[in-house]
């Protein structure tokens, strides 16, 4: 009777285990195993992905630190090579058998070829974009290879370059002269952090690398593919919403989803999914909801709200949004000067305080998320309430607009653009036009992205810089129009269509600075840049006359503290006019104009170190004059970021 009864027991237990349904989507991530070498060589070298090629030749002792003294110049011979990643990883039956399976590429820099179990699966051509691609059938259990080919950013831009009878307008942050590549300015060619290539603030350092993770996910008949709570309507009393929900069918489903926000389902529809992309749209309220506030007004709460999809009455997917329920408006009305603007939240004009945001690395892989703590939370300890997310450098990380949700920081988000004319061709706009709508359905869920900006400085190049002016003189007014009309297509076409369709709620301003679409900067309407304190060696007491609308650039720089100067330098490069001090300076006019300006109003200082300090206060005070001119004006100027 015993022996029986653990027979049947060990059946029942037997048929459990067969019958038991499996978890309808898994994935892994595939951090481990990673090597890389220059193309062409035989050995292999272990690497860390995400990462970059600097990165990995740093951790392999093969290169010195980029950072320090003049080993930048020895160093721009990575970007002229191509470079090649492999791994090798095996698959779960469990998630081998799934129904679907994808290789998601959160972020590749940027001309990638990648094979799996060598089938070329993906070109990729852009740093600011995902892609995810097919692999069910390619793939096995054990010892699948995949590998990633880098080819380099330059060579690439150079064969662009060389293709067109004419040169594109690039301002000379892109510091082609250091890359040895002449004055051949190829940045513009190459959908990457123009940075990499110079900027007046930092190295030249164009690397490429798996920047952000690969993940290898598989589902079987249904998967949520993107979740959006749009906002509809806001007052006191209640917050009209709808989940827009986008599912991938894989087979003919019959589906419940609910909508459920602090543990009570606020929405429910059973209905019935053919195979495709399917739009599901699920209306929903919220009884006198609480409002996200921006730092220093109340309190930046969010709703965390999850959208669930069952099949046969098991949850096959779902998803959590932190959904922030505001009203924000740039608020432009004629007066008797010009149009103000004004950043209205919640029906409340707000000046807008705060600094111009660029990536805290050049290698960004390797900025931990105590540094985006620290950076962000700084900002809202010093009262700021919006950062500018500034064109030259990447849409950030998913780290960074939480924070800025968390800490009520209002993001001004540039597209990524700046300081440059651009191609026109059919190839190069189509990749915009998918990068604009990849980044914009990313980011859109996030109370604090205030609005879109098109670019940085563009028009004012254009029209206040000479170059359409130069274009015209060297090459005729046909390709003047060509290079115009490239402008026009990205600025006043493809950004703001992707923001209608994806994010209409929100604002969109072609250029920053403009006065309006196509019309150039001027102190009585739009936004300004003013840098005739620094470029134009204006004294500080001008930013107490040059009062724009709203400032959303302006600034005088300074040194690191000494402690950071002794990490790139030896004590004999501490003078502003070392070698290697003049290197780390890559503004035109840098250290002369900044002891200028101290000669003004300091002494000389007794020694290197207090040359520093003393640099930071006279820093310190043109800027505190400039952020009391501009909120002395107030109403007339509603913002300042320095």
């Amino acid at each position: 009777m015993k022996s029986t009864y653990l027979l049947v027991g060990l059946t029942a237990l037997l048929f459990a285990a067969c019958t038991a349904p499996q978890t309808p989507s898994e994935e892994m991530i595939l951090t481990d195993g990673w090597q890389f070498r220059q193309a062409g060589e035989s050995q292999w070298l272990d690497a860390t992905v995400p990462g970059t090629v600097h990165t990995d030749l740093l951790a392999q002792g093969k290169i010195e630190d980029p950072y320090y003294r003049l080993n930048e110049h020895d160093q721009q011979w990575i970007d002229k090579e191509d470079w090649e990643y492999q791994t090798e990883f095996d698959v779960p039956g469990s998630l081998l058998d799934k129904g679907q399976v994808v290789l998601d590429f959160a972020g590749l820099d940027t001309y990638a070829d990648v094979y799996l179990n060598g089938s070329l699966i993906l070109q990729a051509d852009n740093m600011f974009r995902a892609w995810q691609v097919p692999v069910k059938d390619l793939l096995k259990s054990q010892g699948n290879q995949l590998r990633v080919l880098l080819r380099s950013p330059i060579q690439e831009g150079l064969a662009a370059y060389d293709s067109l009878d004419y040169i594109i307008p690039v301002s000379d942050n892109d510091n082609s002269t250091l890359g040895g590549v002449g004055e051949k300015r190829v940045s513009i060619f190459t959908r990457k952090a123009g940075y990499h290539f110079g900027w007046d603030w930092g190295p030249r350092l164009v690397s490429s690398g798996i920047w952000r993770p690969i993940t290898l996910r598989g589902w079987e008949a249904l998967a949520l593919t993107d979740v959006f709570v749009k906002q509809n309507s806001l007052t006191d009393a209640k917050a009209e919403l709808s989940a827009q929900v986008t599912i991938d069918v894989k087979e003919a489903s019959e589906v419940t989803v609910e909508v459920v926000v602090a543990d009570e389902v606020k929405a429910k529809q059973i209905t019935s999914l053919e195979p495709g992309e399917q739009l599901l749209t699920l209306p929903f309220a919220l009884e006198n909801p609480q409002r996200w506030w921006p730092n220093g007004l109340g309190d930046p709460y969010r709703y965390p709200v999850t959208v669930r999809v069952s099949r046969n009455g098991q949850v096959w997917d779902e998803e959590t949004k932190q959904v922030g329920l505001r009203t924000l408006e740039i608020i432009r009305e004629p007066d008797s000067v010009g149009m103000s603007f004004t950043v209205a939240v919640n029906g409340q004009p707000v000046f807008m305080k705060g600094a111009n945001y660029i990536p805290l690395d050049v290698f960004v892989p390797r900025v931990s998320d105590g540094q985006y703590e620290h950076a962000l939370r700084s900002a809202r300890d010093a009262n700021m309430n919006m950062v500018r997310v500034w064109g030259g450098g990447i849409y950030e990380n998913e780290i960074f607009y939480e924070l800025c949700d968390q800490y009520g920081l209002l993001v001004w988000q540039d597209f990524m653009f700046a300081c440059a004319m651009f191609p026109g061709d059919e190839a190069f706009l189509a990749n915009v036009k998918a990068e604009a709508e990849y980044n914009v359905k990313r980011l859109r869920q996030h109370p604090s992205i205030a609005l879109w900006c098109g670019n940085n400085e563009v028009l004012s190049a254009w029209k206040r810089w000479g170059w359409e002016g130069q274009m015209e003189e060297t090459y005729g007014a046909e390709v003047k129009d060509k290079v115009w009309k490239a402008y026009d297509d990205i600025f006043h076409n493809i950004l703001p269509e992707a923001v209608a369709a994806h994010d209409p709620d929100r604002f969109y301003w072609a250029s920053s600075p403009q006065v309006d679409e196509g019309v150039p900067e001027e102190m009585h309407s739009g936004d300004a840049h003013y840098w005739m304190v620094w470029w134009g060696k204006q004294p500080f007491e001008s930013y107490q006359e040059a009062i724009p609308r709203f400032m959303s650039e302006f600034g005088f720089q300074s040194f690191p503290d000494i402690t950071t100067v002794k990490r790139y330098t030896e004590e004999e490069d501490w003078s502003i006019y070392s070698e290697v001090m003049q290197s780390h300076q890559r503004s035109s006019i840098g250290n002369v104009t900044i002891a200028e300006y101290m000669e003004r109003d300091y002494r000389d200082p007794k020694n290197f170190e207090m040359f520093l300090y003393v640099n930071h206060v006279l820093q310190a005070e043109g800027i505190k004059m400039g952020i009391e001119g501009h909120r002395k004006a107030m109403p007339y100027c509603m913002g300042s970021l320095y």
